[in-house]
């Protein structure tokens, strides 16, 4: 999805905003940590520090960030012109994929370790990829199938039969509707929401843009977003709405890459704090405003000037093509399956969730040239990350909670907490014999909240001498470093600093062939 209109059309989603609340508790965790936090003017920063750290993700959040890999399926009427961004006027006549194979998508995506498909039920060009009752402009005028296909469908039951997520993306620009740009609009657009959130099983992810350009009358739209928002926890609960929404973010590029420093805890200053704390343990419904492209989102010199804390983790989007819809001129543009491995460390890699788009062709097929990517990429992945070289090390470390072993157990759901007492941490790996790496990966079990603000990796020389081999600042989810390959015996993982006592889930070492 293009979201080079971005940054205009946050701000009209934006004056949209109000307090909205859905009952939420937290299972498994303290009772005063919630997905967000007020913060009151008497308070130090020491205390707002520590109200970050006890900031932790809703269960849909949680859930969504334990996915890593989703997908985009760009696929509609501009697949047939050429375009990026259709004009609303094209004719329904020229959607007829030849062989639409639905199953091939998600075989390939699954293969691959994806474990979401987003399609796009409607782009900016209005033409409804189903056949909704309430525009003309679908696929119930086109000549596939004589009318009768239904696209979504198709994608759906294939996601089901596969065991993948499904999501939706519902252009709120609509360049073919006469409605657009009037009150009206917002009611047809909520009642092509509910088709989607009513016919076709679960929805894992809503997926909206900000795009907000004039639509066939020559009017723009203001969009009634909260309405939205209450639409899909009605009829979705457990469905994270991204990008213009409450659960996810846009990371702020469509390169694929995330910030050396991503904080999914940060300000969200449009909120009431009478209501909040009439509302404890209530989930917050509406999306943080501000800049939420910068490259400071959350150190402490930002928190320190918040309102309030939210958790806002952030969702990485990238095409596997220049382009987002199919075009056959890109068929030797395809990105490698080493670029989608630089590409999933530099964001699933730094505690984002990727989204890679993968366009089907005229055909209906996903073009051979995509899918021979995605294979390579999942062997390079399986050859790297099969195996973590610290399966086998003792380890040792002053330790609050948990069992040393649950670092190196391969089960996210089991971590450690560190005696921090001194301020800092630190984990020592011996190994039965040398070893050769250049990737260490951290996480951190953010259902305990995003703690860790600065790390290092030491390996110990065959003189005896410590040597630094990375260094990074945070890590939520996921922290994925490279460097220059180091073969060693003993190896140190401190954490150098902390808002608060971080729960480590895994730390790994692994050999990413060049």
């Amino acid at each position: 999805m293009r979201l080079n209109a971005y940054t205009l059309l946050i701000k009209a989603a934006m004056t949209a905003t109000c307090l909205l609340f859905t009952p939420f508790l937290q299972p498994n965790l303290h009772a005063q940590e919630n997905n967000f936090a007020v913060i009151d003017p008497t308070d130090s920063p020491a205390e707002i520090v520590k109200k970050a750290a006890r900031v932790v993700p809703s269960a849909r959040q949680f859930n969504w960030q334990r996915q890593e890999l989703t997908a985009f399926l760009h696929f509609g009427v501009n697949t047939y012109t050429g375009k990026e961004w259709g004009d609303g006027t094209e004719s329904e006549a020229i959607f007829n994929p030849t062989v639409l194979d639905t199953d091939q998508w998600i075989r390939a995506l699954k293969a691959a370790g994806f474990k979401c498909a987003i399609l796009t039920c409607k782009h900016h060009d209005g033409f409804c990829l189903w056949p909704s009752a309430y525009t003309e402009h679908s696929v119930k005028h086109s000549p596939w199938k004589n009318g009768t296909g239904d696209v979504v469908r198709e994608v759906s039951e294939a996601c089901k039969k596969h065991g993948m997520a499904f999501g939706v993306y519902l252009s709120p620009w609509d360049r073919n509707s006469k409605l657009y740009g009037t009150a009206a609009y917002n009611d047809y657009f909520v009642s092509q929401l509910t088709e989607l959130l009513t016919q076709y099983g679960k929805v894992s992810e809503v997926w909206f843009d900000g795009a907000c350009g004039e639509g066939a009358n020559g009017k723009r739209q203001e969009y009634d977003f909260v309405r939205w928002y209450k639409v899909i926890r009605k009829l979705q609960p457990e469905a994270v709405i991204a990008v213009m929404g409450p659960d996810v973010r846009w990371v702020g590029t469509e390169s694929g890459r995330g910030r050396a420093t991503e904080w999914s805890v940060v300000p969200k200053d449009n909120l009431d704090q009478e209501a909040i704390a009439n509302h404890s343990q209530k989930e917050v419904l509406t999306q943080p405003v501000g800049d939420m492209t910068g490259q400071d989102l959350g150190s402490r010199k930002v928190i320190e000037k918040a309102k309030s804390l939210v958790w806002y983790p952030a969702e990485i989007d990238v095409s596997i093509r220049p382009g987002w819809f199919y075009h056959q001129n890109e068929d030797s543009k395809v990105k490698s399956p080493k670029e989608l491995m630089d590409i999933y460390f530099t964001s699933v890699g730094m505690n984002g969730v990727l989204l890679l788009n993968l366009p089907p062709n005229k055909e209906g097929r996903l073009a051979e040239a995509d899918v021979e990517s995605l294979r390579g990429f999942r062997r390079l992945y399986e050859e790297t990350f099969a195996r973590n070289l610290l399966t086998d090390a003792k380890v040792t470390c002053k330790v609050a909670e948990g069992r040393l072993r649950n670092v190196t157990d391969n089960n996210y759901d089991t971590s450690v907490s560190p005696d921090m007492k001194t301020g800092k941490a630190v984990f020592y790996f011996v190994l039965k014999q040398p070893v050769t790496f250049n990737v260490l990966s951290v996480q951190e079990d953010i259902r305990r909240g995003q703690r860790v603000e600065q790390f290092t990796l030491e390996v110990k020389d065959a003189k005896g001498t410590w040597q630094k081999a990375s260094e990074g600042t945070t890590v939520g989810h996921k922290r994925l470093l490279k460097f220059p390959v180091r073969t060693a015996k003993e190896v140190r993982l401190t954490i150098q600093q902390a808002r608060d006592v971080p729960a480590i889930s895994e730390v790994g070492l692994y050999h990413l062939k060049e």
